[in-house]
């Protein structure tokens, strides 16, 4: 089994905090992570799948229930069909606080931090589970390549071959948009989603455009706004916001989308192969917004964005933590011999960021200058 980066945290939080939730897209792998997590506990474990109504059933009456088990780690997965469940688990914990009580598993739903935050404040701690990352599966050449191709899904990244891997990556798109959408909020027509998510992977990494997207779908900018809050919400899509700072230079106002997994962004446009990938126009920005993913991956307690300004300054990624308002910047270049564009070095003067890296498809890294660096996408790192 891969060994998920996740693990650790999540052991770490169950230390500490009463509730851990581990939240991700379905078939991302939190239940076989939560099984792993579970299976080092230091204390019986009790597994309910709220999908499936014999254990539904037990939480007929879930005080009752739950307080029967109160010495065992609970796992409850996908918890999102049963918001009332919060309150309860509030109560408990209150009762009896003690550290790793309850893992829960979410598969996305955008109302779900919102309810578990107001009703577990202070009580719990939560993890967001992406797709496979190169640092997961092998920092190897052919890894790399079928990782950006396949994307991170565990079931299409370790299928046979590529045809196996398309086909399970069109399975989901269809299965999610019959079935999670009905899931995620008021009814949705499946075949207009499904529209506007063809349309926002051909213009995947470009900036927002509530307008134009309206216009291709014979809607108003408010439902193409409501589509998109939808599948951000669901981990499909990513929304990455400008740069806002007193730089004294005019900046781009409106964020940039992408898919989140290059593997479904690749069936979305009919890509199968690396020599199609290669060959086709999303390959710059398909390869940018891999690496944005393989990067927040490995930093996720930091706030991201991107700086662009009015006079062409640009950095795809931006990361904020803490006091520093900018610390470090990358950017992406799907090539062996990286020469960043005047705009990179005005943006980095703008900026004064402590560090900057040029991601590339090569195989060396070097000084670019003191304070920056051209490194092979496959040692991408955490700081």
């Amino acid at each position: 089994m891969i060994r998920r980066l996740a693990r650790d945290r999540i052991h770490e939080s169950l230390r500490r905090f009463p509730v851990v939730g581990i939240l991700g897209p379905r078939q991302v792998g939190k239940t076989t992570l939560a099984k792993a997590v579970a299976a080092e506990a230091d204390r019986p474990v009790v597994y309910l799948d709220l999908e499936r109504p014999s254990h539904v059933a037990r939480l007929a009456d879930p005080e009752l229930y739950l307080e029967g088990i109160a010495d065992a780690l609970v796992v409850i997965d996908e918890v999102q069909r049963r918001p009332d469940l919060f309150p309860v688990l509030r109560s408990l914990v209150d009762d009896r606080r003690a550290p790793g009580r309850f893992l829960v598993l979410g598969s996305a739903s955008p109302d779900l931090l919102r309810q578990s935050s107001e009703s577990l404040a202070g009580r719990v701690a939560f993890h967001e589970l992406t797709p496979l990352t190169i640092e997961e599966v092998g920092r190897t050449r052919e890894n790399l390549e079928r990782l950006w191709l396949r994307g991170g899904f565990p079931d299409s990244y370790l299928a046979d071959d590529d045809a196996a891997s398309l086909a399970w990556r069109r399975a989901f798109v269809a299965t999610f948009l019959e079935r999670d959408l009905a899931e995620l909020g008021p009814r949705l027509p499946a075949e207009r989603v499904r529209r506007f998510w063809q349309m926002t992977a051909h213009r995947h990494g470009q900036l927002w455009n509530a307008s134009d997207l309206a216009r291709g779908l014979g809607v108003t900018p408010p439902t193409v706004a409501s589509y998109a809050d939808l599948l951000v919400g669901a981990f499909m899509l990513r929304r990455l916001e400008p740069y806002h700072a007193n730089v004294g230079k005019r900046l781009v106002k409106s964020p940039k989308l992408y898919l989140r997994d290059s593997g479904l962004l690749h069936a979305l446009l009919g890509i199968a192969h690396r020599d199609d990938l290669l060959g086709h126009p999303i390959v710059g920005a398909s390869w940018e917004g891999f690496l944005v993913e393989q990067v927040l991956a490995l930093e996720p307690h930091t706030e991201a964005c991107f700086y662009r300004t009015a006079a062409g300054a640009e950095i795809d990624l931006v990361l904020r933590q803490g006091t520093r308002a900018a610390w470090r910047a990358y950017e992406m270049k799907l090539t062996t011999s990286p020469r960043p564009a005047r705009g990179f070095w005005s943006a980095l003067e703008d900026l004064r960021v402590e560090e900057a890296v040029v991601l590339h498809a090569g195989s060396e890294a070097w000084p670019l200058r003191h304070d920056v660096v051209a490194l092979p996408a496959l040692q991408v790192s955490a700081s």
